[in-house]
């Protein structure tokens, strides 16, 4: 996951003709209005192996000619920027799959492609994915001179017996050793992910963990609750009886600890599951919290932006064809590969704009709500439903001159809190649209 604002580039490494374009791209300002602005989220779909826990769309190959892949992800990210009609790329996240198997001159040539279609400013954030077992040092380093300016390390856990129950390939020790390395080449620059809810897990030993992570970290954590997702190999071990299935209650208990000893270790909880010290907040994620424009490139990648010519509709939802090899086949002809685009309506759009704002400790300004409402206001929408009125005497809730907002308490329950208010919202949009004639 993205996370610094701070416009931090010493820690790449000096060398390669990549790494001098991407420091001298600033001396051909473009400026460009919100509207042409976005982030872009480039997908690698290929893994060593499938973890058991994991859905996502990835592939273990025999082989892989990257030089077809890296062809083709210039290509597409090309064309979308030239669809879109964005002027500004804003941060650019290298997810995946294990985007650290990539070579360097692969996340190379697609940022030289990004700033000649469009302008990728010398500051912007650029995260790379990283396993701690395709990331030794030598290869951060050169991912860094190929313009990675931020490492999103995928811990997990800190107990062995843990990583193997979620198939990861990597030790305890390999863990951290990666991190140290991170750190010495990224600085303040490191992102890492811990899971809690796992079958069997008590709350005392994770806890630990966390206390354990919290000498080696940077400043950027981020805790997730495992979901069993239907297909997965833990998934079905739980399904037969084989594993304990994960207990909720447990799960909330860490959430609500966790979030309090990271609190205490000075990290502000900005977002439901990321926590950030010394502003290192995630540029590129912040970006889908606010709902902002960002495009997709890559098989299974996901996009949201205004098409040039759209006709009206404020956005579409993107999504590229999921298999790599199809990927790549339309790619080459077509020069994107987009298998579903789906206009987005105003109100799927403000559904969006609340439930993605809501997670943040900002929460929704009126200013940010008014860029996507401008006849509805925050008050109107909510401010006379006694629902939305009991939440806030609970405390769960903030209504004010800023906005509207979750407060501590309201964070951790969001999703209960979106089921109060999301009817209420659409409640609103009916009551103010014109009746059909």
């Amino acid at each position: 996951m993205g996370r610094g604002t701070r416009p931090r580039t010493g820690c790449q490494k000096a060398g390669g003709s990549a790494h001098k374009h991407l420091l001298e791209r600033d001396r051909r300002p473009r400026p460009a209005p919100p509207s042409s602005r976005a982030a872009l989220y480039v997908h690698w779909p290929y893994c060593e192996k499938r973890c058991s826990y994991c859905n996502f769309n990835k592939y273990i190959p025999r082989g892989v000619e990257e030089a077809a892949m890296r062809s083709c992800l210039v290509t597409e990210a090309r064309t979308l920027l030239r669809l879109s009609g964005v002027r500004r790329v804003e941060s650019v996240f290298f997810g995946g799959g294990t985007p650290s198997l990539a070579s360097p001159s692969t996340v190379a040539a697609v940022l030289e492609a990004v700033d000649q279609a469009s302008h990728l400013p010398a500051d912007s954030e650029v995260t790379l994915e990283a396993n701690p077992t395709s990331a030794p040092g030598a290869r951060l380093a050169a991912f860094g001179a190929a313009g990675i300016n931020r490492l999103s390390i995928g811990l997990q856990s800190l107990d062995d017996t843990e990583l193997q129950l979620l198939g990861r390939t990597h030790s305890a020790s390999d863990a951290l050793q990666t991190l140290a390395e991170a750190r010495r080449l990224f600085p303040g620059r490191v992102s890492v992910d811990l899971m809690l809810g796992l079958p069997a897990q008590k709350l005392g030993p994770w806890l630990q963990q966390l206390h354990e992570l919290l000498g080696h970290c940077d400043d950027h954590i981020s805790l997730y609750q495992l979901t069993l997702e239907r297909g997965t190999s833990l998934f079905t071990q739980v399904q037969r009886g084989t594993l304990p299935a994960p207990d909720p209650e447990v799960a909330a208990e860490m959430y609500q600890e966790g979030r309090e000893v990271l609190r205490e270790a000075g990290f502000r909880q900005y977002e439901v599951s990321n926590f950030a010290r010394n502003g290192a907040l995630s540029t590129h994620n912040w970006t889908y919290w606010q709902c902002g424009q960002y495009l997709g490139v890559g098989p299974g990648a996901h996009g949201r932006f205004v098409p040039q010519g759209a006709g009206g509709h404020p956005r579409e939802a993107r999504i590229q064809t999921l298999e790599p090899d199809n990927w790549m086949k339309e790619v080459m002809l077509f020069g994107h590969g987009t298998r579903k685009r789906v206009p987005l309506g105003k109100l799927e759009l403000l559904e969006e704009v609340l439930a993605m704002g809501l997670r943040t400790d900002m929460g929704i300004t009126h200013q940010h709500w008014q860029r996507f409402e401008s006849q509805l206001s925050l008050w109107e929408v909510f401010g006379s439903s006694q629902e939305v009125k009991a939440l806030l005497m609970q405390g769960l809730l903030l209504l004010d001159r800023r906005g509207l907002r979750c407060s501590w308490e309201g964070l951790a329950v969001l999703d209960s809190l979106l089921l109060t208010l999301l009817p209420r919202l659409q409640e609103a949009w009916l009551q103010r649209a014109p009746s059909p004639v």
